[in-house]
């Protein structure tokens, strides 16, 4: 490694190994000139979460004399006017996400554009009569649908709201990074070098990874990532209820092939998630209108999976419970029927489970996608990535405040602290329950159905759930 820094001119390129974080040193030249732009941060990514980390930072008041870099590959998106016809493409907003929104005036735009909030969801098994309820006695909003392109709206907005602050690249990629050596030399920066795809270089503080789950940032640094592809494909389509409703409930059954989840948009339109075989997505997509909505209406409302066997066993539980704590349960509703299917709404995009071994290293951070991909039945994902933004602003304006290094370790420690416990029990949860509800073995299907109903009867185990998920 001597004769390797000793013949060295330029900046080391260093790979930190997961054992310990300990430096494994590679030469590489950093051509780049001394005059290159430096950044506080740079966000590479701006998609939903990408884009909100830039504006939380743009906005916030320790940054105030920062200066802050967003880089998108795609061109940006515009929407003066809303289009009649919603998009095929949402999310589920947690209160927590809306209130990250919130604190930088985004959520104020998406609330005058469109969204819909809901206050029930309920959630019950293909297999039996098995079902739980979520709401609050005061039917405060659980959570609320929101079309990407809405939200991705907003956050352009506020961006543009600090254009002092904060610079956005569009069309832009970062091809190349030189990390800080070890060892102070002379001649080198201490900042992360980055090379975009024109050519250009520049140099940044903190480099914030928000490239999806393919993240070049990730594979740069070298961060373990576990990952595993589902044996499944998500169907999303809009959708026209049969009659105009109230349509505040989030619809989700669990199916042997996978579950549907049924989302409301409006009083006449839902949102369809529904997560399947790959060989079953791609029938989905291509079968005619009428026989498409047939097959939902069937998913929603069909007994074909019930057997006498566990239909009575789910019967007993319920007599046991009511027993026990002889109160009103939540009473089961019925899901609103369809009508028809948008035009051309209908797309499918395959599955999978990701989790990075780290979220940080010496002067980078993962958030969002490029850090955990999770399965979409608990309509998590995107509030997961926003509850990274939110925990990765706190640790950063209190080092702003204090006048230290952004990109130290002492700080993003505590972020990654904070974001594995929670994102790696949300990601264990989801994995779990979708392979215990993908199993028709009557052992499964019983445990599964007696520990819905027992959870449906306890009021404070539901409560923490919801408290969890809102976050």
């Amino acid at each position: 490694m001597a004769a390797c820094i000793g013949s060295m001119t330029g900046l080391l390129s260093v790979r930190w190994g997961t054992a310990g974080r300990g430096p494994l040193v590679a030469c590489r030249r950093w051509a780049g000139s001394s005059a290159d732009t430096v950044y506080d941060v740079v966000v590479s990514g701006g998609g939903l979460v990408g884009a909100a980390m830039a504006c939380a930072l743009g906005h916030d008041i320790n940054f105030r004399d920062k200066k802050i870099l967003l880089l998108e590959a795609g061109p940006r998106k515009v929407l003066d006017k809303l289009s009649e016809t919603y998009s095929n493409r949402v999310s589920s907003i947690s209160p927590g996400s809306a209130t990250l929104l919130s604190s930088f005036g985004a959520w104020d735009h998406v609330c005058n554009m469109r969204c819909k909030a809901f206050r029930r969801m309920q959630v019950w098994d293909s297999c039996s009569e098995a079902l739980i309820m979520f709401d609050k006695d005061n039917l405060d909003d659980m959570g609320y649908i929101v079309e990407n392109d809405v939200i991705m709206h907003a956050l352009t907005k506020q961006l543009e709201a600090v254009a002092d602050r904060v610079k956005v690249l569009y069309r832009s990629k970062a091809v190349g990074y030189a990390w800080p050596g070890p060892f102070s030399m002379a001649d080198s920066s201490p900042w992360v070098h980055i090379t975009l795809g024109d050519g250009s270089t520049l140099q940044t503080k903190l480099l914030i990874g928000a490239d999806g789950h393919n993240s070049g940032v990730r594979r740069a640094t070298g961060i373990q990532n576990v990952s595993w592809p589902y044996d499944q494909s998500a169907v999303v389509a809009t959708l026209h209820l049969s009659e105009a409703t109230e349509n505040n409930v989030a619809w989700q059954r669990f199916l042997p092939s996978g579950p549907i989840a049924l989302l409301p948009l409006s009083d006449t339109l839902s949102s369809l998630v529904w997560s399947t075989s790959h060989d079953h997505a791609a029938e989905l997509v291509s079968m005619d209108e009428e026989e498409f909505v047939d097959a939902i209406n069937s998913a929603f409302w069909s007994d074909a999976n019930h057997t006498d066997f566990v239909d009575s066993a789910s019967t007993m539980m319920h007599y046991v419970v009511s027993l026990l704590k002889p109160t009103k349960f939540s009473a089961r509703q019925l899901p609103p029927s369809i009508a028809k299917v948008d035009a051309k709404s209908r797309a499918l995009f395959p599955l999978g489970l990701g989790h990075a071994s780290e979220y940080v290293r010496p002067r980078v951070a993962l958030i969002g996608d490029a850090a955990h991909r999770v399965h979409p039945l608990a309509g998590q994902g995107v509030n997961m990535g926003f509850g990274d933004v939110s925990s990765l602003v706190r640790h950063l304006s209190s080092a702003a405040f204090n006048g230290k290094d952004l990109g130290s370790m002492s700080h993003l420690t505590g972020y990654e602290t904070d974001r594995q416990r929670h994102n790696t029990a949300l990601l264990a949860a989801t994995d779990l329950l979708k392979r215990l509800y993908s199993s028709r073995a009557t052992p499964l299907v019983l445990l599964r159905t007696w520990g819905l109903q027992a959870t449906n009867a306890v009021p404070p185990l539901k409560e923490q759930i919801m408290a969890f998920a809102s976050k």
